[in-house]
């Protein structure tokens, strides 16, 4: 009789116990993951460890959240600058829940925190670039400053790099570029520190946030592709006024090689006469020394063949000049 009493009870505990793990009274929490447990709405116990816990049937709820890292890609909005220059801009964050105790408190669901983080993200975003001129946003560095101060010193000084300097002297002469002190790597940063004066109430750790487009509005797309036109422009006078140089340059070596051919050419040519006129001369000494009559009979008569035909009339020809011409003697 007591055996088959005992027999009884344990059936009894073996259907009880069987009843008891058909209720669900254990939950496992995996790795990457992590649980809040509630009891009638009642927050009772948090999970973060991965493992086998006990809840109690009907009662417990149990919400399970990642424990790994989230990204939130935002949707693109219209921001103006500091100098209220409409820029479209979207953004991509990181994320994690950290305390799931408030995250379940505040924002329970996932959607709900998308939702948020959202909201918060794009507020920050919008107070920072709103705060800030488009070079800082835009670039990272001064490097194109760097680039137009330097030129192309680092080049060889052979006459084709030496022309490209002098080109990109011109190309630059009048760029103004402004002067980037923060960057758009710091205002990410910034974006961040923003928006982590927020997020930290609900629980969660927000690890950055990063643009991942920026373009310009239609407005500005104009007035970017103005602006590329114009520095075209700049470029090709750029290339113009070195051509006019190089070609000034080449007419002034032209002009100077001449002056200096045609200089020398003289200076031959008059040196060539006064050597002629120097032998002539010594050869109508020569000639006059042998017979002064005769020379001096000679010279008359070339006298003549140049003066007397352009005579219109003479009145008389009663003077020394004529001498020769009464007689070959000249008497």
């Amino acid at each position: 009789m007591k055996t088959k009493q005992a027999y009884a009870v344990l059936g009894t505990a073996a259907v009880i116990v069987a009843i008891f793990l058909m209720l669900g009274p254990l939950y496992i929490v995996n790795e990457g993951s992590q649980a809040v447990v509630t009891r009638f709405g009642e927050i009772v116990d948090t999970h973060t460890e991965a493992g086998l816990y006990v809840k109690v049937p009907f009662i417990d709820v149990v919400t399970v959240y990642p424990k790994l890292i989230l990204s939130l890609d935002g949707d693109a909005y219209r921001i103006p600058t500091k100098e209220n220059q409409f820029i479209i801009v979207d953004t991509t964050s990181r994320w994690r829940i950290t305390d799931p105790k408030k995250f379940y408190q505040s924002l329970k669901t996932l959607n709900a925190a998308y939702n948020r983080l959202s909201d918060v993200i794009d507020s920050a975003t919008r107070t920072v670039i709103t705060q800030n001129p488009l070079s800082e946003v835009v670039r990272t560095s001064n490097q194109i400053n760097d680039k137009i101060r330097t030129g192309l010193t680092e080049t060889t000084d052979t006459e084709l790099n030496v022309s490209e300097v002098q080109i990109e002297t011109l190309v630059n002469a009048n760029t103004l570029v402004e002067q980037v002190s923060k960057g758009r790597r710091q205002l990410s940063l910034e974006m961040a520190a923003e928006a982590r004066k927020t997020v930290g109430e609900y629980g969660i750790e927000l690890i950055d946030i990063v643009p991942r487009q920026i373009k310009y509005s239609d407005e500005m797309t104009d007035s970017v592709y103005n602006r590329m036109i114009t520095d075209r422009k700049q470029v090709a006078q750029a290339y113009r006024s070195w051509g006019e140089g190089q070609k000034a340059d080449v007419l002034g070596k032209l002009e100077k090689d001449k002056k200096s051919i045609e200089s020398e050419a003289y200076r031959r040519a008059q040196e060539i006469k006064g050597n002629a006129d120097a032998q002539a001369a010594q050869i109508y000494a020569q000639a006059y020394a042998k017979d002064p009559e005769f020379y001096a009979f000679w010279k008359s008569m070339e006298s003549y063949k140049t003066t007397v035909p352009g005579f219109d009339a003479a009145f008389s020809t009663n003077m020394d000049y004529f001498k020769y011409l009464y007689a070959p003697s000249g008497r």
